[in-house]
């Protein structure tokens, strides 16, 4: 083939670019409801659903009390969430599910309301309001849909964002310990645990728990530190019993020893004393 072939087939093929874009701006502008709205859903038909939200979001309103209201609202919201604009879609499921909770659309519109919050969830990092809000709008469509189909795809997600949330509070005290702040790193350690005695970073929080109250008991001034290293023994054989073969068992045991040695100066010294 030649490159004249080519050539027309490039200018064939950007006329039917420039003549569909002049139709949809025509559309844009037309006053006519039904015929944006079935335009709408030929374009979200072909997965064009940029244009397919620009009419939607245009006649959406307008068709309220029509029989049709119903489901444009429906596309509408779809068609922002596979663009990934959640916080519209979030907006427009919710409000849609609110409105037709008999709809045979409202149980995908309460799941993909929860899936749009969970697609605003942010790193484990930053504040976690989003993957609670998130967790909430899973939990609800679980107790309305409990025999839905989704129901296994929602029990993972949940699992995921209680992950991030388990994580996020061990981040935070897990940096108590990174800064030797050794009292407050067994404290929040501890509080973790009670908290989250299934988490999967339960294993490393109760070393860490056990190392940074022996450090604490290690720099305390000499009438605190037997009570604060026979805590760590507590620590020590809390961590062993639930974590057998932890893989800081060695690391642990090192520093079982060393409170041992240390309990044992402190006695010896006390009854020398007495």
């Amino acid at each position: 083939m030649n490159r004249g072939f080519f050539h027309s087939i490039a200018l064939f093929c950007l006329l039917l670019l420039a003549t569909g874009c002049s139709n949809f701006q025509q559309l844009l502008k037309s006053n006519d409801v039904s015929k944006k709205y079935q335009a709408a859903l030929e374009y979200y038909e072909q997965e064009e659903y940029y244009r397919a939200s620009q009419l939607l979001d245009q006649v959406t309103d307008l068709m309220a009390g029509t029989e049709e209201a119903e489901k444009a609202q429906f596309y509408r919201a779809k068609a922002h969430f596979l663009q990934g604009n959640y916080i519209l879609s979030d907006a427009y499921f919710r409000n849609f599910y609110t409105t037709y909770p008999r709809s045979p659309f409202a149980e995908e519109a309460m799941f993909l309301q929860a899936q749009s919050l969970y697609e605003q969830s942010p790193s484990y990092e930053e504040d976690q309001t989003p993957t609670i809000t998130a967790i909430e709008a899973y939990e609800e469509f679980l107790v309305r849909y409990p025999n839905s189909e989704r129901v296994e795809k929602a029990n993972q997600v949940l699992e995921e964002l209680y992950t991030k949330l388990d994580r996020k509070d061990f981040y935070q005290a897990q940096l108590y310990y990174k800064l030797r702040y050794w009292r407050s790193a067994a404290v929040a350690l501890n509080n973790f645990l009670q908290e989250h005695a299934s988490s999967p970073y339960a294993e490393e929080a109760a070393f860490l728990r056990f190392d940074a109250q022996h450090r604490f008991a290690q720099e305390s001034v000499p009438d605190k530190q037997e009570e604060r290293y026979d805590v760590a023994l507590d620590y020590f054989q809390s961590f062993v019993d639930m974590y057998p073969e932890s893989k800081y068992k060695r690391e642990a045991e090192r520093v079982f020893d060393a409170v041992q040695t240390a309990l044992a100066d402190i006695r010896k010294s006390k009854q020398q004393n007495s």
